[in-house]
């Protein structure tokens, strides 16, 4: 019996697929990029992105959260001197919150309050400034001495000011320099004020005999009527400063020194 003819095998295009690639191979095309992959950006377009991110961050930062800034006097020595680089952070007083006896504040200007002219930054001083990277100035730097509802009088027999009746040791930070009497208003150490109305802060700078602060702005006991006012809005608070950050070896951390805990937080009856 004759055998019957074996079957050609099917072609499954196998051979051609092989002389395909080979071809390929041998033509030194590129292999395709595979699924997936990411392309990369150029050196130059990647550091344009980067540098945008860093700049929209600062701003952000500066505006919600730390902002540097100089001091501009020497109203807040010893502990403060002029040209000091500081920063405030803003976060304490979210949410409702508001300085506190104590806080060292950076506010802005509620009028009139600034002597002198400060020299505006200039070049690429002046928009790193705007983007939070530069110390500004155009604020003022003073201690937080009473809050809405307080009474301060100057003064008892140490030269101590009364909070609400209660004499306040302001020696860890106050100037030496300041003689008997801590608060000193047009010479006389014989002058109240408050109670401070809601909303309003009553400050004071540390050096007070070279602090054109709240005293600077209070109305004499013979004047009848009086335009000045010694508040500030907490509305103008920028924050809370808590760093000293320049010069290098000055560096350390501005913390409320706690001398007002023992202040009640109403004034005596009859004030």
């Amino acid at each position: 019996m004759e055998e019957a003819p074996e079957a050609p095998a099917a072609s499954d295009g196998s051979s051609e697929e092989s002389s395909d690639r080979s071809s390929d191979e041998g033509d030194g095309a590129a292999a395709p990029v595979k699924k997936g992959e990411r392309k990369h950006l150029p050196v130059w377009q990647e550091s344009i992105l980067l540098l945008g991110i860093a700049l929209v961050l600062a701003v952000v930062i500066k505006t919600f959260f730390v902002q540097a800034f100089y001091i501009p006097s020497e109203s807040m020595e010893p502990g403060l001197i002029r040209n000091d680089r500081i920063l405030v952070q803003k976060v304490s007083y979210w949410f409702g919150g508001d300085p506190s006896r104590g806080d060292v504040v950076v506010f802005e200007d509620p009028g009139s309050w600034l002597t002198g002219e400060e020299p505006a930054p200039t070049g690429l001083a002046n928009v790193l400034s705007k983007i939070g990277l530069y110390p500004t100035g155009g604020h003022l730097v003073k201690r937080v001495v009473g809050i809405e509802g307080d009474v301060i009088e100057c003064c008892d027999d140490q030269g101590r000011i009364l909070v609400n009746g209660e004499p306040v040791d302001e020696s860890p930070y106050i100037a030496k320099n300041h003689g008997k009497c801590a608060a000193v208003f047009e010479g006389s150490c014989d002058w109240s004020v408050g109670p401070i109305p809601d909303g309003m802060l009553f400050v004071l700078g540390d050096n007070r005999s070279q602090s054109a602060d709240s005293r600077a702005h209070m109305c004499g006991p013979d004047v009848e009527t009086c335009a000045k006012s010694p508040w500030i809005d907490t509305d103008l608070v920028v924050g809370k400063v808590f760093s000293l950050v320049w010069p290098r070896d000055r560096w350390d951390w501005i913390s409320n020194p706690g001398v007002f805990d023992g202040v009640p937080d109403d004034p005596p009856a009859g004030d």
